[in-house]
């Protein structure tokens, strides 16, 4: 009797696609003898477009982009779940786990986006806008390093995958900019050129982009990463997520969502928080909005002792 593929489930918004597609293409390399397949399910995220994801409260479901790709794992419907690793929650449900991350991490800069039709020039500096700029961003972590640097600054909510986002810039003049993740939009095929200009097949006409430092804007926790989820005792899918997994980002990942975790926040908590593995060491920077002022703290370990890295700052940041 012939095995049934090895299903992958992912959401089906065109990142999310691109994310699968990527990760199902590099299963296919490895594991040539084996059969795979996408499986695409609709989320609650994906259902609640008008909801605001900006409350820092119990009124939105717990994991919104998450949720039915589990139930998919826990009912066998699905092998693995491919997320973009900044929406899977800290606490996963009984039997489940973070098998691997698909890859090495991309850029984990944000992008700030805005209207050269508003008579604005390529590779301004966030200084440069003028007072009462109306920023339209979902995430409470760019809002509040985005007035951290420009407290003049109106920040208003927006919701949609990113060429909605791109498509409500271009279009809604009561908007003036935007803030994406890199990783998203070059996962989509999207570039900044030379000229400032954001590029790509489905991008509006007269868009700048300028890159965002991580002085200015720490990204959100496993943002860049794509989180591969797996039944905890599925050995056939372990080897594979062994074979798949990158180290180094793997456990960069592992202290950010430890950090995550050890600050009591979701994915729509305003913490921002990068670790990188340098000459060996696991070096994790965070700031907090949780208390007022905001609070910034940085730690190194060793990269096998990531947990404990991620609960050190944390509990820095809580003092």
């Amino acid at each position: 009797m012939k095995e049934r593929p090895i299903r992958i489930a992912t959401r089906g918004s065109a990142l999310a696609l691109a994310q699968a597609n990527a990760f199902l293409a590099a299963c296919r390399r490895k594991f040539p003898a084996f059969s795979f397949e996408l499986k695409i399910i609709k989320t609650t995220g994906d259902k609640l477009q008008t909801a605001s994801l900006s409350r820092i409260d119990a009124s939105l479901p717990r994991g919104l982009f998450t949720k039915e790709l589990e139930a998919a794992l826990l009912n066998r419907t699905a092998d693995l779940a491919v997320h973009s690793l900044k929406d899977l929650p800290t606490e996963l449900p009984a039997g489940l786990k973070l098998g691997a991350v698909g890859g090495k991490r991309a850029d984990v800069r944000d992008v700030f986006i805005y209207r050269a039709t508003d008579g604005f020039k390529p590779k301004m500096r966030l200084a440069d806008f003028p007072t009462s700029f109306t920023v339209a961003t979902s995430s409470t972590r760019r809002a509040a390093q985005l007035l951290v640097a420009r407290p003049d600054f109106k920040v208003v909510e927006i919701r949609g995958n990113v060429p909605t986002r791109l498509q409500k810039l271009a279009q809604q003049k009561d908007i003036k900019a935007t803030i994406l993740a890199q990783a998203g939009l070059h996962r989509l095929n999207f570039k900044i050129a030379a000229s400032g200009r954001l590029r790509g097949d489905g991008v509006p006409d007269g868009l700048l982009a300028i890159l965002l430092d991580l002085d200015q804007m720490l990204p959100c926790v496993g943002q860049g990463a794509i989180g591969i989820e797996t039944r905890a005792n599925d050995e056939r899918i372990g080897i594979i997520c062994a074979k798949l997994n990158h180290t180094d980002t793997f456990q960069s990942v592992t202290a950010e969502r430890a950090f995550l975790r050890a600050m009591g926040g979701g994915c729509q908590s305003p913490v921002g928080a990068y670790a990188r593995v340098e000459k060996n060491k696991l070096r994790l920077r965070a700031i907090s909005f949780l208390t007022d002022p905001p609070r910034c703290a940085e730690a190194v370990g060793d990269p096998a002792d990531a947990i404990a890295l991620g609960r050190k700052v944390a509990a820095k940041l809580r003092v």
